[in-house]
């Protein structure tokens, strides 16, 4: 994103975290509406043949045989299933308050790419619930690495389990806010090998959401379809907010200082 004097800088911090924060509530409650649903249970299973269907059929079905190429690889596994569960939150939490400390301009930006592509996969969530290759009945042949091998977490202790939406897998969130941050970082970063090896965080993502068996294929390429929805609509509606802030600032300030009886000519564009 260039800069532009017509984009206005973010509210104060506390501000932002007092609306991340109600929006995450907002999201984990309507995530969560389907999952405690008995027949949530079945319509998952339902979704997941026929995802594993459709992958069949555009060849992509290969997610059984990278897991058990790697099973034997139980540290490999272990750090995939501790990524999982912390890497997800932490690093788009940290790109967040970088953009928001370092580069404000680009903050509100990529913070309503995010926000509308967080709210878009309700959508999914709800009306596509998809149980994970890793609650598949044993004859699919996944493991569940979390179970077998462990990590720092898990379904099943009380807290997680509780605010957890196990059928919440299409799109991958994991996958579209990987992406995200990638090219948010990258618009900020100068050098071009620096920007390059910033898209190795998505890579390596979709890699641990496949052989732990929390992810298929196609939830992977839901949530970079997910992304690049969000900035197709995003882009042209943060600009025209931005031009009208812009001109209501100008408007403001001109009516101040024509109050004051301060000369107008030869100002600059007021600081947004």
């Amino acid at each position: 994103m260039p800069h532009s004097p017509r984009r206005v800088l973010p509210s104060h911090w506390w501000r932002e975290v007092l609306i991340i924060a109600v929006f995450y509530g907002l999201y984990t409650l309507v995530r969560d509406l389907r999952g405690d649903k008995p027949v949530s249970v079945d319509q998952a299973f339902t979704n997941a043949k026929r995802i594993i269907h459709l992958e069949r059929w555009v060849g992509l079905f290969h997610e059984q045989d990278l897991q058990h190429a790697l099973l034997s690889q139980r540290w490999l596994i272990r750090i995939c299933d501790d990524y999982y569960g912390t890497a997800h939150f932490v690093i788009t939490i940290g790109v967040l308050v970088l953009l928001f400390f370092r580069f404000p301009y680009q903050y509100r930006f990529w913070r309503n790419v995010l926000a509308l592509m967080t709210g878009l996969a309700l959508l999914g969530f709800y009306f596509f619930p998809l149980m994970p290759p890793r609650l598949l009945p044993a004859g699919y042949g996944f493991v569940d690495t979390l179970k077998v091998i462990g990590g720092l977490w898990n379904f099943t202790s009380g807290p997680v389990n509780d605010v957890s939406n196990q059928y919440a897998a299409m799109p991958s969130l994991h996958t579209a806010w990987a992406t995200w941050c990638s090219f948010a970082l990258a618009s900020v970063i100068r050098p071009l090998w620096a920007r390059v090896l910033i898209f190795l965080y998505p890579v390596f993502t979709i890699f641990a959401i496949v052989v732990t068996a929390n992810h298929f294929f196609a939830d992977a390429a839901a949530g970079l379809a997910l992304l690049g929805l969000s900035l197709a609509v995003v882009h042209p509606v943060t600009a025209a907010l931005d031009r009208q802030a812009w001109r209501r600032a100008v408007r403001h300030e001109h009516a101040g200082l024509a109050t004051r009886g301060t000369p107008l000519a030869g100002r600059s564009n007021p600081a947004p």
